[in-house]
């Protein structure tokens, strides 16, 4: 560090500003009997209202109130640390940093998204050319000052004329599409709720196909359906809907359906996802559904499906090619069917059995192919080789045309169209700024040309960035990427945050952020641990951490933090873990698993109560990744793990923030709530030393949306709890890291 941290300060805690301890929690004890085993759960009460089944877990007024207490005592001890104000107003101007997206070719216009300096949420615009002069529009500032409302998509018609896009708020997710004129900026009257999302719009522009809830507090009541413009939303037509619980059960699946639509109009090729990994997919003629085969005329109502695969525990996902390339019946199948790191199939969709596709681009057993984007006469194939992108180009005969050129180790992404070469990739790096360049797919080798860099007030070379390979508690071996200052003295003291993941088939591949440099300018490290259950080598890595083995995503983790203190870059009073979501659950195992090896842990909009966490808004969903206690086996492995069924009365845990959102539809905050109270009754530390902390935001779910302010509060909140906890704060009252 700049500073190195005092004797003081690294032998011993700084004293909270409030060292009276958390609000009292009433205990209320709930006892059942489950598979035999009896639980007792003292703070049901937490979960909130559950006699509405589609209103599980509201907050009612009492746990309303007991979570204002819980903010409030959380504000007094973060807000009120030495240096949070000078931290706050260090942060600001790196999370007022701009961001670009790549854009959404039509023709001659390019559709994109920007966010600049204060502005809370990123704004739609348009150039006319590539270069051309950018005209704002949609601003969700101008339709809710507040910066609550976020939008959730935005797709052009083929033409460009028209706009979809989807508008949420306060982190809700429940979206609503409006429609807009793109020469005029004028919204047309049309509106669709119920968390709806678009498919594909009719190439003459006369209506969508889209996705939507028939009901926005059942998340299990999905419908394909489609919308002709200008007709009210009461006569749009149901193609498909979710199967309803009782199919589920018997199907032993409680995912639900998708779909992609042809550019013509005439092909749809239904999905049904049957778990976090796998679908069933069935291709329709829609030919036969419009009336006299007419694509946008009179709906005729035959819906046949007609199998592509179907009852297999492996995905089947693409895009269906277009007759200016000469494939318009050919669906273009990325699928991990006979090849665990994935394969690219065509597809005849006018013959879709399995003996009559083709393979275009056969498995790489060194990389994981992730996606495939269709270009003019080329195809875009994205790989991830140890956590790094590749891009490698393919003629639609598979025959291979090269890699195109990145500009170093890092991830990259790919934004392509059918009617052209012409692509747009951005790429990022933890030493790299996320920058969008403009590029040839036929002169893919040629060094591509910046398109937009947001300006970034930090030095990225003064940053190392590293890629280990450490062994976890079974021999496997696992990669970690360290990021760190050039020069950084490995003498076991160095404030160090790991953060991890670990499931769903999700990949943590390297990317920028600004607000990480003061903390690696200040001596901190940072490192990533790419952990079973993501999707860094491809199904197998994932499924080694799923159901009965996700006990080996703990292990990684917990060898990944005792690999940074064996090799010196910290110990246990100076490491410090952070995770969201699935993450969250994996802090929750790290607090109750391993309290001695972490200092601090964040946990945030977290996983906890793996016995109850399928009767909460759309976890069921989840069940094919975990399991479910309603099963007498999995229940088995659940209770071994549950973070909050495994808190341990009289252990030392370490200081730990809780952090959820009150209008999240994904994770429901009773887990941070029960866990919270559960942990701050048990734990043997010293509160004012080692506090159990609980932010519950009011104005935000499970993250999306959350507008600049909020975010910036976040940030603060995050790092000046570590700052505090790993001993960059000084007992005096100095902020020791300038």
């Amino acid at each position: 560090m700049t500073a190195q941290v005092c004797a003081a300060a690294a032998g011993s805690a700084l004293a909270a500003p409030e060292a009276s301890g958390p609000p009292k929690t009433d205990i209320r004890p709930v006892k059942e009997v489950l598979h035999g085993v009896e639980l007792v759960d003292n703070y049901r009460w937490l979960e909130g209202d559950n006699s509405d089944p589609k209103n599980m877990g509201k907050a009612n007024a009492e746990v309303g109130a007991w979570t204002d207490a819980q903010n409030a005592h959380t504000r007094s001890i973060l807000d009120n640390l030495p240096g949070r104000k000078a931290l706050e107003e260090r942060l600001r101007p790196l999370m007022e940093i701009g961001s670009v997206s790549a854009p959404s070719m039509r023709g001659n216009r390019y559709f994109y998204t920007r966010r600049e300096g204060k502005q809370n949420q990123p704004i739609v615009y348009l150039r006319e050319g590539h270069d051309g002069t950018s005209r704002v529009l949609l601003d969700p500032a101008a339709v809710d000052p507040s910066g609550l409302t976020a939008m959730g998509g935005f797709t052009p018609s083929k033409d460009g004329k028209l706009a979809a896009f989807s508008l949420y708020r306060a982190g809700d997710e429940n979206t609503t599409i409006y429609f807009m004129n793109v020469d005029t900026g004028e919204w047309l009257p049309d509106e669709l709720e119920g968390k709806a999302s678009v498919i594909q719009w009719l190439p003459d522009n006369s209506g969508i196909f889209y996705e939507r809830l028939a009901d926005v507090k059942d998340p299990y009541s999905a419908r394909i359906m489609f919308h002709r413009l200008g007709q009210h939303p009461r006569h749009d037509v149901t193609l498909f809907r979710q199967y309803t619980r009782e199919e589920n059960e018997k199907l032993a699946t409680t995912w639900g359906p998708g779909a992609t639509v042809s550019e013509d109009g005439r092909w749809m090729v239904l999905y049904y996802w049957t778990s976090t990994s796998s679908n069933d997919a069935w291709v329709i003629d829609l030919t036969k559904w419009w009336k006299d085969g007419r694509v946008g005329g009179e709906i005729a109502g035959t819906f046949e499906k007609i199998p592509i695969k179907v009852g297999e525990p492996n995905k089947f996902f693409g895009q269906i090619g277009t007759a200016d390339n000469g494939d318009a019946d050919t669906f273009y199948m990325l699928t991990d069917y006979g090849a665990p790191k994935n394969r690219l199939i065509a597809v005849n969709l006018k013959n879709p059995a399995e003996s009559a596709w083709r393979e275009v681009i056969p498995e790489n057993t060194s990389a994981v192919l992730t996606g495939a984007g269709l270009a003019k006469g080329v195809i875009a194939a994205d790989y991830e080789e140890n956590a790094q992108s590749r891009i490698r180009l393919f003629s639609r005969s598979g025959a291979a045309l090269g890699d195109l050129k990145l500009p170093g180790i890092g991830t990259a992404g790919i934004s392509v169209d059918t009617d052209r070469t012409e692509a747009f990739v951005t790429f990022t790096s933890y030493n790299y700024p996320s920058t969008i360049f403009r590029t040839d797919l036929l002169r893919g080798d040629q060094e591509p040309v910046v398109w937009e860099r947001p300006a970034v007030p930090v030095d990225p070379s003064i940053v190392e960035v590293k890629q280990v390979f450490y062994q976890s508690k079974d021999g496997t071996k696992v990669p970690m990427f360290i990021i760190h200052k050039k020069g950084l003295a490995l003498d076991g003291n160095n404030p160090t945050i790991l953060y991890g993941y670990g499931g769903f088939n999700i990949s943590m591949t390297p990317s920028f952020s600004a607000t990480l440099f003061p903390w690696l300018e200040d001596g901190g490290v940072y490192a990533v641990a790419n952990i079973r259950g993501g999707g860094e080598f491809g199904k197998p890595w994932h499924e080694a951490a799923m159901l009965g083995n996700k006990q080996n995503c703990f292990d990684d983790f917990i060898a990944a933090g005792e690999y940074l203190i064996a090799n010196k870059y910290t110990s246990p009073k100076h490491l410090g873990a952070i995770g969201g979501s699935n993450g969250g659950l994996l802090m929750g195992a790290m607090l109750t698993q391993r309290p001695d090896l972490f200092n601090a842990i964040v946990c945030a909009v977290p996983l906890l109560d793996m016995i109850r966490f399928q009767d909460f808004l759309m976890a069921r969903y989840w069940v094919p990744e975990y399991g479910t206690a309603e099963n007498s086996d999995h229940f088995q492995w659940l209770l071994k793990y549950s973070p909050y069924q495994n808190i341990k009365q009289g252990t030392k845990y370490p200081a730990v923030l809780f952090t959820a959102g009150e209008n999240d539809s994904r994770t429901h905050p009773m887990h941070a709530r029960k866990m919270a109270a559960a942990v701050q009754a048990a734990t043997a530390s010293d509160p004012a030393e080692k506090p159990v902390l609980l932010w519950v935001d009011r104005d935000s779910g499970h993250g999306q949306g959350k507008p600049l302010n909020l975010r910036i509060r976040d940030a603060a909140d995050t790092r000046i709890f570590f700052m505090w906890q790993l001993g960059m704060l000084d007992p005096a009252g100095q902020d020791m890291s300038k």
